[in-house]
Order: structure tokens, then C-alpha cells, then sequence
């Protein structure tokens, strides 16, 4: 669902690269790296393969979320790579594995993006969160 004014395509890309990255990463990892995957596991990836390759369809974020979810139940070991800026983005019920906190940093981030959107103020997301986390 990208929208068409820029504030909103960043935000949008920023996360559909993260989304990428995460799935580049787990493809190293068990158990999708093994020669033979279960059935289970080799759907799993290729959910995520088609879901960071085409988010156009009309679905895309309830699905997104419910991928998320099953990387939190299922695959435990995959977490530390999860960014949490993905379970901020599709939302719904991967904010169940957000602290308090770490939802109202994102909270004040999209603040700050409407903001500068409804000022016509450039802005960068990418800027703004390594502010607002302190990474610079």
C-alpha cells in the first residue's frame, strides 16, 4: 500500500527494505538452510519471500502481521534478527511483543513524520528515528 505523497513512500520503503534484510538473513539460518526443510518451514519462507516481493496485494498487511507472529511463536530463534520497527509497521497483534516504551518511541516517530506532512516540512524517517533512538 504505498501511498503517494513522499513522507508517506519513505516510511513505506524504509520498512519494505527491513523486511527484505530480515528475510536475506533467515534464509542462512536453520531450518532454512538445510538441504530439506519440512513442509511447514519451506511455506513459511516462501510466504515471506512473496510478502517482501510484492506488497501490492490488497491483503499485504494483515498478512505481513500474521507472518510476524508466526516468526514469534514459531521460529523463537529468528527474534533477535526480527527488527521491531517491523512489528511497529504491521502492527495489529505483533504489538503484543512490544514493551510499553518501544511503542511510544514509534508512537512519537509517526508523530513527528505527520507533522512535518501536514507543514509540507522536509523530512527524513530514516533521520529521525537514529535521532529519536539515539544512534547519532
Amino acid at each position: 500500500p504505498i501511498e503517494e505523497n513522499p513522507y508517506d513512500k519513505e516510511y513505506y520503503f524504509y520498512h519494505l527494505e527491513l523486511l527484505q534484510a530480515f528475510v536475506t538473513q533467515i534464509k542462512q539460518l536453520p531450518p532454512f538452510n538445510h538441504e530439506d526443510p519440512s513442509e511447514a518451514d519451506s511455506e513459511f519462507l516462501n510466504a515471506l519471500v512473496k510478502l517482501a516481493a510484492d506488497s501490492k496485494a490488497s491483503d499485504w498487511l494483515d498478512h505481513g502481521q500474521t507472518l510476524l507472529c508466526r516468526v514469534v511463536s514459531g521460529y523463537p530463534h529468528l527474534m533477535p534478527l526480527l527488527y521491531r520497527d517491523l512489528l511497529w509497521f504491521f502492527g495489529g497483534d505483533c504489538l503484543h511483543y512490544m514493551p510499553d516504551d518501544e511503542i511510544a518511541l514509534f508512537q512519537q516517530l509517526d508523530e513527528q513524520r505527520e507533522q512535518a506532512k501536514s507543514k509540507l516540512q522536509p523530512f527524513s524517517y530514516k533521520e529521525a528515528r537514529a535521532k529519536l533512538m539515539r544512534m547519532h
